[in-house]
């Protein structure tokens, strides 16, 4: 007959052995996850001040998003997600148009570059570039500062 120790000891390292976690010789492959619109520098320095709505979506594509309350806004959004280190990128780029349909402004992961460069899309998050500061030549200056926001003024005098 079998011992009834003997059982419960096998029956307890078998529980044990299922519960612990065993090393991974081979992982398996991961593709990345990519999601959204591309946009390239060389797609980006192409906006002027004036564009037509047609000709952005030329230049940088269908919008991701086109949103029924703001008709004056387009979202280009972009993700994307590295299989092998599950590190996340994420990028947003705005559009502006005024009320004659025309581009005003760009908003989103934007900085105003060198002589050679007109706009870069950079690290630097929710940089806002009026287009109609671009030279002829291209190049950009940077967003003048108009001072503090109406909620910090009103901060401000309370004492805050």
């Amino acid at each position: 007959m079998i011992d009834s120790r003997l059982l419960a000891i096998a029956l307890t390292l078998s529980i044990v052995a299922g519960c612990s976690s065993v090393p991974r010789i081979v992982n398996e492959y991961r593709i990345d996850i990519q999601q959204g619109n591309v946009l390239t520098q060389e797609m980006v320095s192409q906006l002027r001040p004036g564009l037509s709505r047609d000709q952005v979506r030329f230049i940088l594509g269908s919008p991701m998003l086109v949103d029924m309350f703001h008709a004056d806004r387009w979202d280009y959004a972009y993700w994307l997600k590295k299989g092998n280190s599950g590190q996340v990128d994420s990028r947003r780029f705005s559009v502006f148009f005024d009320s004659d349909g025309k581009l005003s402004k760009v908003t989103g992961d934007v900085a105003p570059a060198t002589s050679k460069e007109p706009m870069v899309i950079s690290e630097t998050r929710n940089r806002e570039l009026a287009i109609s500061e671009l030279a002829d030549d291209g190049t950009a200056t940077s967003p003048t500062d108009s001072g503090p926001g109406f909620f910090r003024r009103l901060l401000e005098g309370m004492g805050f």
